[in-house]
């Protein structure tokens, strides 16, 4: 099984500057996604795909390719990230290169092990899948939420059959974590899409789903980094 490894990492970014290669625990935060996918030594090719000539260079440094530079027009708030991959598929295609599968690892999710990326593509292989994606077990019950209304009232805000039940007499809720998407080459071509069908779940801990898009997730998995005996690492 062929397979071409994708880390999407842009240049711009709102909630934390140059966040692709902001600071967590003395190495750029996709230090740690490129280490993990060279450690799981399952990838044929790893490729960073982005715009900006400063992350191409940190990719670089720490081992992964940078074959193209990403298209401003598949850079900007409102790119969707299924168009940044056909974008890569199609440019090895039109170089007569094609793999069997594309495994995309969004540099955001630093406490993912190369080893979650090698049970998840066996967890592929056994399921004979079109598609795997990581999830884990929602931190908060999404029946304890609602909307509130403008006079903030909470009237009927829980609904009344589960208004005074435990957590663990509730149904199990799972979250995307953004760790690992998983594809057939030729089912994400067609379309377009990682959940049309015969896709699974790739269960992973919540300790290893921390997605980085605020201050508060970056002490988070600093936390665990150093909980873990992985800070300044080498």
């Amino acid at each position: 099984m062929k397979m071409l490894g994708i880390i999407p990492a842009r240049g711009g970014s709102k909630g934390i500057k140059n966040k692709n290669i902001v600071n967590l625990c003395g190495k750029p935060l996709m230090y740690y996604t490129i280490k993990e996918a060279l450690e799981s030594k399952i990838i044929d090719k790893l490729i960073v795909s982005t715009d900006s000539e400063e992350i191409a260079k940190v990719a670089k440094d720490f081992g992964a390719e940078i074959p193209f530079m990403r298209p401003r027009k598949l850079a900007t708030d409102n790119a969707k990230g299924i168009d940044v991959i056909l974008h890569a598929i199609d440019w090895f295609e039109s170089r007569g290169n094609k793999f069997d599968v594309v495994l995309v690892l969004q540099p955001t999710s630093p406490l993912r092990s190369y080893e979650d990326i090698v049970k998840a593509v066996r967890f592929f292989s056994d399921k004979e899948a079109n598609a795997v994606i990581s999830v884990c077990e929602a931190e908060h019950h999404p029946l304890w939420t609602n909307t509130l209304p403008e006079d903030m009232r909470m009237d009927n805000f829980i609904s009344e059959e589960i208004r005074n039940k435990n957590r663990q007499e509730l149904p199990k809720y799972y979250r995307l974590n953004g760790a690992i998407y998983l594809a057939k080459w030729d089912y994400i071509k067609k379309y377009k899409d990682w959940f049309h069908h015969e896709s699974y779940a790739f269960i992973m801990p919540q300790e290893r789903s921390v997605d980085i898009d605020t201050e508060i997730d970056l002490a988070v998995a600093e936390y665990f980094l150093k909980k873990w005996g992985r800070c300044n690492e080498n």
